[in-house]
């Protein structure tokens, strides 16, 4: 099966980034997952990633602290090799929220929690692949 190179996890709450990270890894999305808890620590994950380890997709929470997701958005600079796809994975649907995400550069916007079927439909819609149907073992 096909995999993406790498993601890049960015939520300020531990919690969240490990039950994604895991989530990801066990549906085969990926064998490798960066994780920064704001912005600024993405940026920097970003900038020193390696050419094996550039992501291919950014799941980017909206509030957090030091810097949030609008601001990562606005202080980053893409690369003129393929760009990851950044989808914001928020619970935050306030209009202002909304309106400023569709002023820049987001494929799609989900709410938390990941789950197969959301992580799915992000193949689908921005790689062009899909996951395996789900084996269902007999009881």
């Amino acid at each position: 099966m096909q995999k993406l190179s790498c993601i890049l996890l960015v939520d300020d709450d531990p919690t969240t980034n490990f039950l994604h990270e895991q989530l990801l890894l066990s549906l085969g999305v990926t064998d490798h997952c960066l994780v920064a808890e704001n912005g600024e620590e993405a940026l920097a994950l970003l900038a020193e990633a390696d050419e094996a380890l550039v992501p291919a997709l950014v799941l980017l929470d909206v509030h957090m602290p030091v810097m949030g997701g609008v601001e990562f958005l606005e202080a980053y600079v893409q690369p003129a090799t393929p760009p990851p796809v950044i989808v914001v994975l928020t619970t935050s649907v306030h209009p202002r929220d909304q309106s400023r995400l569709a002023e820049l550069s987001v494929a799609n916007c989900v709410t938390k929690p990941l789950t197969r079927e959301k992580v799915n439909a992000l193949l689908q819609q921005h790689f062009q692949w899909q996951l395996p149907p789900e084996v269902v073992g007999e009881a």
